[in-house]
């Protein structure tokens, strides 16, 4: 399993998949601001569905499906033990996201990869605060 990792992170460290964010990489806080983010995002995907042979525009569902509330309330509880229990649940929901949305994710909680930015870009030398640091 470590050789795995080891060449994975090699992979996308050589060929620089950009936006990579693995699940490991998230703690608690980052993992309650992407959670929240994840739930608008899958909130705002729509589908059509005919009632009485009216076509009506449907909220996206997913986000309950994948009980995302309920990670989202361990994630922000106040007993470390629930909090601990829901960053684990995060990351391994993280590494099931599709990359698409994982980009939607973390455009939405304001992350980038300085490697991508350019040379005169002054957040170049640094990984971005998270909303609410300031």
């Amino acid at each position: 399993m470590y050789d795995f990792m080891f060449l994975a992170a090699s992979f996308f460290r050589r060929f620089h998949i950009s936006g990579f964010m693995h699940s490991n990489d998230f703690d608690i806080d980052t993992a309650l601001q992407a959670a929240q983010a994840l739930q608008k995002v899958l909130a705002a995907r729509t589908h059509k569905k005919k009632i009485w042979g009216q076509e009506i525009v449907v909220p996206g569902q997913l986000g309950e499906a994948l009980k995302l509330p309920t990670l989202i309330s361990q994630l922000s509880s106040k007993v470390g033990k629930r909090r601990e229990k829901g960053l684990e649940q995060f990351r391994e929901l993280w590494d099931t996201l599709s990359e698409a949305t994982r980009q939607e994710v973390l455009h939405a909680i304001g992350w980038y990869d300085p490697e991508d930015l350019d040379w005169e870009d002054k957040r170049s030398n640094r990984r971005p605060s998270l909303p609410g640091e300031d």
